[in-house]
């Protein structure tokens, strides 16, 4: 499950929460598919019905079933997540994140070059020269931390 935000508190008495949203758009959230919340530690889908956004990080929504103020107030301090599986095919947008190999710096994030089948991440070296191209495999990546922004990968010998 990957986190894309957190209900902050309720907004009227029709069930609609404020979110902050975490590291996307509002625009780029798909009401098509399910989002889930956690309860009792186990992930509960909603659809959500109507999402309107309030500057750039955060929007006011609307989930299936959140009707009254004391079902949204039961959402206030939850995040909102996404199933990751369902994500496979679009990758994270990495631009700007600090990229370590191990414990080693190797740069900064410029972009992501969608190779079919080799997506990599363009990649300025923090020791300067050339941008470098580095595959973007799960089997490379050790950690994603959003709230540092910090990529750690294990990149095989000689790539870099």
């Amino acid at each position: 499950m990957l986190p894309i935000a957190k209900i902050l508190k309720s907004n009227g008495i029709d069930g609609d929460v404020l979110i902050g949203l975490l590291g996307i758009d509002a625009e780029e959230i798909e009401t098509t598919e399910p989002v889930f919340v956690e309860f009792d530690g186990l992930p509960v889908p909603f659809f959500i019905e109507r999402i309107t956004p309030k500057g750039s990080t955060r929007a006011i929504v609307h989930l299936t079933d959140v009707d009254n103020l004391l079902d949204a107030e039961e959402m206030v301090g939850r995040e909102i997540l996404l199933d990751a599986e369902d994500e496979e095919d679009d990758f994270e947008d990495f631009t700007g994140w600090t990229v370590y190999d191990g414990g080693r710096l190797v740069g900064t994030a410029t972009g992501l070059e969608d190779i079919p089948g080799n997506p990599c991440l363009c990649v300025a070296p923090a020791s300067g020269g050339e941008e470098v191209l580095i595959p973007l495999h799960e089997d490379f990546i050790i950690s994603a931390d959003p709230s540092s922004r910090a990529l750690t990968m294990s990149l095989p010998e000689g790539l870099l």
